[in-house]
């Protein structure tokens, strides 16, 4: 039922492509026109022309050396002797060793790659999606209740220099009257 849904919707988009292409436009026999009959046309006429002439046969036969011979790399591989090639290669022996290392040690580690606790990664995914939602919001509210603390803290030492200085000023008054009475003697 789905496929023959998707062959009427492709043969109504063929039918439309045909109609914005040719127009109105009728064949001989006085069907319209159908893009896949020209296209069959033109490709059989292409064909028999190829298959008469000799000269055609053997361009396809060569088409894959035209191809080759197009390749940038080709003209690399013609111009750059063999001398200068291993020259090349030693220049990067070293990093060439460095990456066989580092391929040994993949290799070696590749029962670790493959474990329960790799491949079961995108299972906890979403776990922990969830959990770093529940860290942003722990961390939205562990700000807010600094700012909290730090305004506490700073109601307190507001409060704590205004205790001291009435103290202070209580300390002097005290001084005074005691040394005013005789019970403490003048500094």
């Amino acid at each position: 039922m789905a496929k023959n849904l998707e062959v009427d919707s492709l043969q109504m988009r063929l039918q439309t492509l045909e109609t914005r292409l040719y127009g109105e436009r009728r064949n001989k026999s006085g069907k319209p026109v159908k893009c896949a009959e020209s296209l069959s046309r033109i490709q059989a006429g292409l064909t028999n022309t190829a298959n008469k002439r000799e000269r055609v046969k053997i361009l396809h036969k060569k088409i894959e050396d035209l191809l080759k011979y197009l390749d940038p790399q080709f003209t690399d591989h013609i111009t750059v002797p063999d001398a200068m090639k291993l020259e090349f290669i030693l220049a990067e022996e070293d990093f060439l060793l460095s990456q066989a290392a580092l391929l040994e040690q993949v290799d070696t580690m590749q029962p670790l790659l493959d474990s329960v606790y790799i491949t079961g990664v995108p299972e906890h995914a979403t776990k922990l999606q969830r959990l770093s939602q529940i860290h942003i919001k722990e961390q939205d509210q562990t700000e807010t209740q600094s700012l909290e603390v730090k305004k506490i803290f700073e109601e307190y030492n507001k409060m704590m220099f205004l205790l001291s200085k009435q103290f202070t000023q209580w300390d002097e008054t005290l001084r005074t009257m005691e040394e005013a009475k005789g019970i403490r003697p003048v500094e």
